[in-house]
């Protein structure tokens, strides 16, 4: 047998790679460690003489504790609306023969070409008007609107790979559209169901124009607006600050590693088959 060579280039660059990579990483996790005397007295790359974890404790005794729960409510509640919406307005998109339904979907995405900058204004005053100003819900409600046309884009994608087959099996067996979305639909896009949860998932945790108009209060701060309170007019928290972003991050991060297959198979368009 033919001995195959080692690639000492690919080697290499995997090396550089993982340097690029992991450098980021240790400076961010060692600064959490360390107290703001040592961090600013050693510099950022220095290993630290005595591990703390009084950044953390101070975090979640100084009201990031609240920012995180306001987080994850956001968060499960966006995911709740999709979940609930998308994939029966997938499911009507990919089985209707009407071409209403084809129209109806176009105008639904043209969602996708208008950034939500563009429409904070007149948001800001329908959010106002309802009395939603300054409360969860106003940030909740336009958050899941805007992640809406991609993952009905993403979703739709999924339920075309169903073969006709399967939908005739059902129906000469006797099943209403309802049972065949639960019984068959359902269950073959798993990989597109996951795939709008994360992205919308992502899409709640990471917001930040929302909040930043439509809230005002600290009670509903969330993540992205409570990471300014470590910048004060005498300097920055960078110690504290980090171990506030190393606590946002890992929630979504499970999120993303228990769904990262499912979320590639779903983005290529593939998990339904």
């Amino acid at each position: 047998m033919r001995k195959s060579r080692p690639n000492y280039l690919a080697g290499f660059g995997s090396l550089v790679w993982l340097f690029l990579v992991g450098l980021p990483l240790y400076v961010m996790l060692i600064a959490t460690f360390q107290s703001r005397a040592d961090y600013a007295a050693n510099g950022p790359l220095a290993f630290p003489d005595h591990f703390t974890l009084d950044n953390y404790v101070n975090d979640l005794n100084d009201g990031f504790a609240q920012y995180f729960l306001n987080t994850v409510i956001v968060t499960v509640a966006v995911v709740g609306i999709v979940l609930l919406l998308v994939p029966p307005l997938a499911y009507a998109i990919v089985r209707s023969q009407g071409r209403t339904t084809g129209v109806v979907f176009r105008l639904f995405l043209l969602g996708l070409a208008i950034p939500s900058q563009a429409v904070i204004v007149p948001m800001f005053y329908v959010i106002s008007k309802a009395g939603l100003y300054d409360n969860l819900i106003g940030v909740i409600l336009p958050t899941a609107a805007f992640a809406m046309p991609v993952c009905a884009l993403i979703l739709t994608g999924v339920m075309r790979d169903i073969t006709p087959e399967l939908y005739e099996a059902m129906t000469v067996d006797g099943a209403s559209p309802w049972r065949t979305f639960f019984q068959l639909v359902l269950p073959l896009s798993k990989s597109g169901l996951s795939t709008i949860v994360v992205f919308s998932a992502l899409q709640a945790w990471n917001g930040f124009l929302f909040p930043l108009v439509l809230t005002q209060s600290a009670g509903t701060k969330v993540i992205t607006m409570g990471l300014y309170d470590f910048q004060t007019e005498h300097g920055v928290d960078i110690p504290g600050l980090l171990a506030a972003v190393v606590l946002s991050m890992l929630p979504i991060l499970l999120v993303y590693l228990f769904a990262r297959r499912a979320l590639v198979q779903g983005l290529m368009g593939v998990g339904g088959k």
